[in-house]
């Protein structure tokens, strides 16, 4: 039941097996056990597309519940444990890989050697419950309000880069408005819409949709962008400091930065933090003293 969920979830055998670690073979004749055994067909399957049937929906409408109770319960038997074990799956956005999680990873490793870390590096909204992670890693705006949430880093601030040799082209802007004359690295997010910029002086907020010729959907790719002077990036300070310290960025609209509260882990509310993700937090915020 665990395979026939597994392969439900993802549309895929392939992408099954490589989860549940065996062969796409084996994975096949089990379904296929399963579908004589019940005699009724669980799956339509070409050579391009896996989809459940009626009786493979409400099978799995059925068999999901338990599924997680079992799990639950395995779970609990980490209380009885010197140190948590298990697998934590994560989906976290690429500017929290690399400042919250990949600084931690061996340490972290070395913590807790009986914790397996899977870690998806997606940016935009994920759905945690339909693509089985056990928690996410993003700003507090992108999580979804019936999550959990617990701050694992400081507050930090948005700001506006742009690389010498941009600037020595185009005089800097000295207010948000202005950026309707520039030429401004935009990101796409997960639903298909540009993200506008949004900035903060005092008590003043503008939220500006800006223009230009590169459009990324991936935040590496904007600071790239930023850095060999395609135009004016908008980024988490914290992650372009290196570059701004060595001259490579200059920041621009300085007094004009949006703050954000800090990273979050998250998951959802209806279940417990299990072991290998309660050490991961508490692992994380000891690292990064939020004060």
């Amino acid at each position: 039941m665990a395979a026939f969920a597994a392969i439900a979830e993802r549309s895929s055998f392939v992408k099954a097996a490589g989860v549940l670690g065996v062969s796409t073979s084996k994975l096949s004749k089990m379904i296929r056990a399963l579908e004589e055994r019940l005699g009724v067909r669980l799956f339509n399957r070409t050579t391009r597309s896996v989809a459940l049937t009626e009786a493979g929906e409400h099978l799995l409408a059925q068999v999901r519940p338990a599924i997680d109770e079992l799990g639950s319960a395995v779970e609990s038997i980490n209380a009885f444990r010197d140190t948590p074990a298990g697998t934590l799956r994560l989906t976290v956005s690429s500017v929290a890989a690399a400042m919250v999680v990949a600084p931690i990873l061996g340490r972290f490793a070395a913590a807790y050697p009986a914790i397996t870390l899977d870690v998806s590096v997606k940016d935009g909204s994920i759905d945690l419950v339909k693509g089985r992670f056990d928690a996410g890693i993003r700003r507090d705006k992108r999580i979804e309000r019936d999550m959990i949430a617990v701050r694992v880093s400081r507050a930090a601030r948005i700001v506006t880069i742009a690389a010498p040799a941009y600037l020595a082209k185009h005089a800097p802007p000295n207010d948000p408005r202005d950026l309707h004359r520039h030429n401004c690295i935009r990101f796409r997010l997960a639903d298909g819409t540009i993200a506008k910029w949004e900035f903060e002086k005092g008590n003043k907020t503008l939220t500006l949709a800006v223009d230009g010729s590169l459009i990324v959907d991936n935040v590496d790719l904007m600071l790239r962008g930023a850095l060999e002077g395609v135009g004016i990036g908008y980024l988490v300070e914290p992650y372009v400091n290196t570059f701004i310290q060595e001259g490579r960025l200059i920041p621009v609209l300085d007094d004009w930065s949006q703050r954000f509260s800090g990273w979050h882990i998250y998951y959802p509310s209806r279940r417990q933090m299990h072991a290998p993700l309660k050490a991961f937090v508490g692992f994380v915020r000891g690292l990064n003293p939020l004060s």
